[in-house]
């Protein structure tokens, strides 16, 4: 059996996440503080204590997230399971700084500080209202591609923004572009087309500018091998490169996440369980959807790290 370590993106923060390994393990309650300390802000007192409205802004669910994700491994580690027992590391877009700070690519630090440029960035990068993103529901991805080449006009841009599975891909880009994806999607077949409650248009050209912040950002941080491969977004395929991981961070912002093609590259390098290292359950959801014979574990709670490990 060989097993890969997942990591959630955006949309899996709640209130509270995280808290209850920081009470049970005090190598993630440590986690938490450097992040609060790297940020010069308790963004812990946020997470647990906080309200949803303020923790969802982008610049506070990136190292938010992150900080969960890392807080959960360091738990794992506690309790005698190292990177070492993955195969590979991937995550959801925000998720793969995640994933390359579990393989010890990134210090914490570096990350949380990171995310949070990153995610000032994404928000400034478009004014609010024109953008959007809509995932697009029963149709496969290379039909999208042609949904969103179609939707294109008269300047806008629209792009296939995330494959997240063979029933769900999100097309991101100008407002009105994005909705004429949409209907164009329903008349070849959606089943529906969804509209998200997002602050901008991610993963697609308009995000160039954010592009830039992280090129400059990226460019001032050491990052290491990791420990255990990457499997990137942009590119589906394992990475180990200090120098290729900074390169596909950066072109990560404007492309598309390619998860389908990600778990099916690491189900095919043999892997045949997923442990999601963080909050939520979305990303084994997925994973579900793109190869039942997948197994999934969630890897977010004191109780999810005991299950896992035996203890």
């Amino acid at each position: 059996m060989s097993i890969a370590f997942v990591f959630p993106g955006q949309g899996a923060q709640t209130i509270g996440m995280g808290k209850a390994l920081a009470e049970a393990y005090p190598a993630a309650k440590a986690v938490f503080n450097e992040v609060d300390e790297a940020l010069g802000e308790s963004l812990s007192h946020l997470i647990w204590e906080g309200d949803i409205e303020t923790l969802t802004l982008t610049q506070n669910a990136q190292p938010a997230l992150m900080a969960t994700s890392m807080a959960a491994m360091r738990a794992l580690e506690a309790e005698g399971v190292s990177i070492d027992k993955a195969a590979f590391v991937a995550g959801h877009s925000l998720g793969e700084y995640s994933a390359l700070a579990a393989a010890g690519a990134l210090s914490i630090a570096d990350t949380a500080r990171l995310l949070r440029t990153r995610g000032q960035a994404m928000q400034s990068a478009v004014p609010v209202g024109v953008g959007a993103m809509a995932a697009l529901l029963g149709l496969d991805f290379e039909t999208v591609k042609a949904v969103a080449a179609e939707a294109a006009a008269e300047g806008e841009v629209v792009q296939a923004a995330n494959d997240n599975d063979p029933t769900q891909v999100v097309v991101s880009g100008h407002k009105a572009a994005v909705e004429r994806a949409a209907e164009i999607a329903k008349e070849k077949g959606a089943k529906r087309a969804v509209m998200l409650p997002v602050s901008a248009p991610f993963h697609c050209a308009l995000m160039q500018p954010a592009a830039d912040v992280m090129a400059e950002a990226l460019a001032g941080v050491e990052i290491k091998a990791p420990a255990v491969p990457l499997i990137a977004n942009v590119r589906a395929d394992a990475v180990t490169d200090p120098d290729t991981i900074r390169a596909l961070l950066v072109e990560q912002v404007t492309g598309s996440v390619r998860w389908r093609e990600s778990v099916a590259a690491m189900a095919a390098k043999g892997v045949t369980e997923f442990w999601e290292i963080g909050a939520g359950k979305a990303l084994s959801g997925m994973i579900r959807k793109i190869d039942r014979a997948l197994v999934s574990k969630q890897v977010g709670t004191d109780a999810d790290v005991k299950a896992v490990t035996g203890a």
